[in-house]
């Protein structure tokens, strides 16, 4: 898809930065990504709480030395979900049918929060295809999560949600169809985010934990870390590291759960060196 497809906003994020949007058929699924740079390809797995393009500026950084591929997760920024519920294997597939549809054999890996539970339940399931592996933040390395994600993730909040805002948008359907006004449809935004929350936590905290399974991962990984992160705290980290038989951790003083776009260029340069 040609980028005067895309929104001007998008367009304008963009500019400068060597990197260009395209589309790509995944199964039945319209999926968007942003890709730019030459050398060996490095998919980027985004969390949770945006698309793609919250990783730009780290992407545009990097593809002076790799190909960098950064997709909109399915139900995410411009991609078509997969279904309303999130289900955490899907989203593995996912990855694995985009790098079949890009042709990539073998690449790079990088997740961030959300983005590092599938990376690396991905990596779990397919060694053969990951070059070096790299978790920011990661969720499914331990239990502990912020308190606040495992009290919105009771079914209850969702259920609520749920109705909430088909109701809202049901009389906004019925207010323009009185007042004839020229406008599209509108459809309800989806319910994604707040599913994840409900599949991936419960009040006790995360209900994917892969502890018992990181001596598998013999894929040489780094865990980047933020020390003041107040979603997944930073000695799950440690924890694991010391499980992985190849590992390497560095944690940035001073920075949260988002310590890629808090420490662009040390972060970016990081990556250089682990990746080679």
């Amino acid at each position: 898809m040609s980028q005067d497809t895309f929104s001007e906003e998008v367009t304008s994020h963009l500019s400068g930065t060597g990197l260009r949007p395209e589309c790509i058929k995944v199964g039945q699924l319209d999926i968007h990504y942003l890709t730019g740079g030459e050398g060996e390809p490095l998919i980027v797995i985004h969390g949770g709480g945006g698309s793609g393009l919250a990783w730009l500026k780290n992407a545009a950084e990097l593809s002076k030395y790799y190909q960098v591929y950064l997709p909109d997760l399915p139900g995410f920024g411009r991609s078509k979900a997969i279904a309303e519920d999130f289900e955490l294997s899907s989203y593995v597939a996912f990855v694995e049918d985009f790098s079949r549809s890009l042709g990539l054999g073998h690449f790079h890996l990088i997740g961030h929060s959300l983005g590092g539970g599938i990376a690396l339940n991905y990596a779990l399931r397919f060694p053969h295809k990951i070059k070096r592996l790299v978790l920011v933040s990661s969720l499914c390395l331990g239990r502990e999560i912020a308190f606040w994600s495992r009290i919105l993730s009771l079914p209850v909040f969702y259920r609520v949600a749920k109705k909430t805002v088909v109701s809202i948008f049901k009389a906004i359907g019925w207010l323009i169809r009185k007042l004839n006004c020229p406008l599209e449809k509108i459809t309800p935004p989806p319910l994604l985010r707040m599913s994840i929350g409900k599949s991936m936590m419960t009040v006790k905290g995360q209900t994917t934990v892969l502890v018992n399974r990181l001596s598998e991962l013999l894929i040489p990984t780094l865990l980047v870390w933020g020390a003041n992160d107040n979603i997944v705290p930073v000695h799950q980290a440690y924890l694991a590291a010391a499980r992985i038989p190849n590992c390497q951790v560095r944690v940035f003083q001073n920075s949260g759960h988002s310590v890629y776009r808090q420490r662009i260029r040390e972060f970016s340069d990081l990556l250089v060196r682990f990746l080679g």
